[in-house]
């Protein structure tokens, strides 16, 4: 290790920055943290302080806690030196309660990953793990709860902490709620009725039980809400009628419609403007068709439009048709 220090000494400040910067900060912070004045500048900009994940995330996505040895040094050496440096921490459950019992005046984003519905709800719920500065700083959070194998449903526990989160974080600008595409977990008003507001709300990410529960949490009580994105696994049924030209079918219905993949009936009435080239029968296909395995009934009446300077490649009535001959 000394050796390697000394050639890390040798490289300009340059060189170096590049290297760290292919590191996780928490390897750069806990190898290189206190071991000589130049090397403790350079560890110490923001690159590698203002944004920082404690944990591991691994190549299944899934995430892994660090060991008791950095997570020691961190708590007892690195954290209470830097703390008004870090602007957002990406967290896991072990380590949660203690990392938080720190001060950080400057937090502003929060990470919490692998929460056990378990062992993390009464911590919500009286909110003992945050104080009250933390509570009204941080503006944008990020809540991943871990399912339990033997957890069958857990819909009304999340949907309970979820609206908790609105009472807790009074300054909350942007919310990710269990909206992971791999394991997502899903929020639910049906049974549940709940009361929560936010005035100060601007992005939601969330996965819910049903198209109603869009609807109840677009009814108005987040009244400053400009974007929405809703994890609608189980939908069946879904239905788009625009007679108004729309340039963002690849941009925004596109992507809407691979969120749905256990549809089974889809009907599309759309007046779309193309960029390039017409919505035919490969287009539908290869963008909407391909991604909806449990589809059986297709419904659509699409007028495309596409400008063309150069009309040699335009197709013909007979080439587009011809598209739709497996439909």
């Amino acid at each position: 290790m000394v050796h390697s220090l000394v050639q890390l000494d040798d490289l300009p400040d340059e060189v170096l920055m590049i290297i760290l910067k292919k590191l996780d900060s928490y390897e750069v912070l806990y190898s290189l943290i206190s071991v000589n004045k130049r090397l403790n500048t350079l560890v110490h900009d923001s690159i590698f302080t203002s944004h920082l994940t404690l944990m591991k995330r691994l190549a299944n996505d899934s995430i892994s806690p660090l060991s008791e040895r950095i997570l020691h040094r961190f708590y007892s050496q690195i954290l209470p030196e830097i703390h008004y440096k870090i602007q957002w921490l990406n967290i896991e459950s072990s380590s949660m309660e203690r990392i938080l019992s720190a001060n950080y005046p400057n937090l502003h984003g929060l990470g919490l990953y692998n929460l056990e519905m378990e062992t993390t709800t009464h911590l919500f719920a009286n909110g003992n793990i945050f104080t009250d500065l933390m509570k009204n700083q941080i503006l944008s959070l990020i809540i991943c709860i871990r399912k339990n194998r033997k957890q069958t449903s857990a819909t009304d526990e999340n949907t309970i902490m979820f609206t908790n989160l609105f009472t807790m974080f009074t300054n909350l600008q942007y919310l990710n709620f269990n909206s992971s595409s791999i394991d997502p977990q899903y929020i639910s008003f049906e049974i549940l009725s709940p009361i929560f507001i936010s005035s100060t709300l601007l992005e939601l990410h969330v996965s819910v039980a049903s198209f109603g529960d869009c609807l109840y949490l677009l009814d108005g009580r987040f009244d400053q809400l400009r974007a929405f994105y809703g994890n609608l696994p189980d939908l069946k049924c879904f239905s788009l009628h625009s007679s108004t030209d729309t340039l963002a079918y690849d941009e925004l219905i596109v992507p809407l419609l691979h969120r749905m993949f256990n549809l089974e009936k889809l009907d599309l009435y759309l007046a779309i403007c193309c960029k390039n080239a017409l919505i035919d029968g490969n287009n539908l296909k290869k963008n909407i068709i391909d991604h909806m395995p449990k589809l059986n009934k297709f419904k659509f009446n699409i007028r495309s439009t596409v400008r063309l300077d150069n009309q040699i490649n335009l197709l013909s009535n007979e080439d587009i048709q011809y598209t739709f001959n497996d439909f």
